[in-house]
């Protein structure tokens, strides 16, 4: 069974373009546009994992990422941060103060996309 992806980016280039990648590498991919539908779409779809922009408009990634972490059902989803900020304060605070689960600096690689996304996995098992 694949792995179902939710990719949460504003960016409908970058969303399509992280579709295609994870595809290829069988995983399943939702993408949301609007970081106000995230949860509504978590809740319908219960995603294995999550890839989810920083820097996005009316909704910021960090108040969805708290939003997640705050509902019992998904706290436990891997939640990757897919951001343009990619100076290593901005990884610090990604993964050691909001406790996510990788950082994904743009522009990235299409290796490390895949590679980063099955270390969700590997994490959690």
């Amino acid at each position: 069974m694949k792995k179902k992806i939710l990719v949460i980016e504003d960016d409908s280039d970058i969303a399509d373009l992280v579709k295609l990648v994870l595809e290829t590498d069988k995983f399943e991919v939702r993408e949301v546009l609007e970081p106000e539908a995230a949860m509504d779409t978590i809740k319908e779809y219960r995603p294995d994992a999550i890839l989810l922009d920083i820097c996005m408009p009316k909704l910021d990634g960090w108040a969805v990422f708290k939003q997640i972490r705050r509902c019992d059902e998904f706290k436990d989803v891997p939640i990757a941060i897919l951001s343009g900020k990619s100076q290593q304060l901005d990884q610090m605070v990604g993964l050691h103060i909001m406790n996510a689960d990788a950082y994904i600096a743009k522009p990235f690689g299409k290796q490390e996309l895949i590679d980063k996304t099955n270390g969700l996995f590997k994490r959690k098992e």
